[in-house]
């Protein structure tokens, strides 16, 4: 088991008093000229990678397929069954993005006394992966984990369920919290994908990615866009108040620098990259954790 790295600071922040294991070789925090510790932010895919995690609880398969799977990360003390956090990773939809590098996000999620399921997911690449095999996939392991048929011994608080998910999960979250069998009461988006048809226009790599994703552009698939728009799939505005969405104005990979779901509510943070949010030496994810705390 690799240990927990990089998150003394979130939870001091925070406010939990947990003892955490010693840290990995990456530096969780920076120090100014009078020793006091400040929250990194604008960090790398890389740095994320290299942070270390302790291993999941249980690994739990919601379909037939190899990459039908989530992960379920336990508090390891609570005394009632804990709320649920729900976590779609990121990585422009491709293959070559897995589910690992949010393990470091989840550990550090239960050592603030959540459950966390994180989804692995067919993507473009993978047989089935793409539009809409990769939202087909979160949906059914969503309603998976809610469902608790998987498992009678594992006691989870579904009247407190959050569904989260960074960048390409963002956009899968928003898209899957309208067709799940059981309503979540919250989505928080952290840097998501929200106008796909927008972001298609873009010149950067994950933008580029997206016609991969969708197999077209929006001018030859626009059906297909319309439907995995969350601009066009969700309700009206006045119903989108369980809606937060996070973003950094740091952010060249997804740059939202206005709401782009009218009615959600809308967080934009200065000095915070695209992968401060899943990061757990930034202050952008102990601003993450405040905000799930206080439902």
């Amino acid at each position: 088991m690799r240990s927990l790295a990089g998150i003394v600071l979130v939870f001091l922040l925070s406010g939990c008093q947990h003892a955490l294991v010693p840290g990995s070789q990456t530096p969780a925090v920076k120090v100014n000229n009078n020793s006091a510790q400040v929250p990194l932010h604008e960090v790398s895919f890389a740095a994320v990678q290299q942070l270390e995690y302790t291993a999941a609880n249980t690994t739990l398969q919601y379909g037939e397929q190899p990459l039908q799977f989530g992960k379920l990360w336990l508090p390891a003390h609570s005394d009632t069954p804990p709320p649920l956090v729900i976590f779609i990773h990121g990585g422009c939809w491709l293959s070559a993005y897995d589910i690992e590098h949010s393990y470091p996000l989840a550990s550090a999620l239960t050592q603030a006394g959540f459950a966390v399921w994180t989804v692995e997911y067919r993507r473009t690449g993978d047989l089935g992966g793409g539009w809409p095999g990769s939202l087909e996939d979160v949906v059914k392991s969503i309603d998976f984990i809610m469902s608790q048929d998987h498992n009678e011994n594992i006691a989870l608080n579904l009247q407190n369920v959050t569904l989260t998910g960074h960048s390409a999960g963002g956009h899968l979250a928003l898209l899957a919290s309208e067709r799940l069998a059981k309503s979540v009461g919250r989505i928080i988006g952290l840097a998501p994908i929200v106008d796909i048809e927008a972001y298609a226009q873009g010149t950067n790599s994950c933008q580029r990615a997206t016609i991969d994703f969708m197999e077209g552009t929006p001018q030859q698939r626009p059906e297909q866009y319309a439907q995995a728009n969350p601009l066009h799939t969700l309700p009206a505005a006045k119903q989108l108040d369980n809606i937060t969405i996070l973003a950094g104005e740091q952010d060249s990979i997804v740059p939202i620098p206005d709401n782009p779901l009218p009615g959600a509510q809308f967080l934009r943070f200065e000095h915070t990259g695209h992968f401060d949010w899943v990061h757990p030496g930034t202050l952008a994810f102990s601003q993450f954790i405040e905000i799930l705390k206080n439902k």
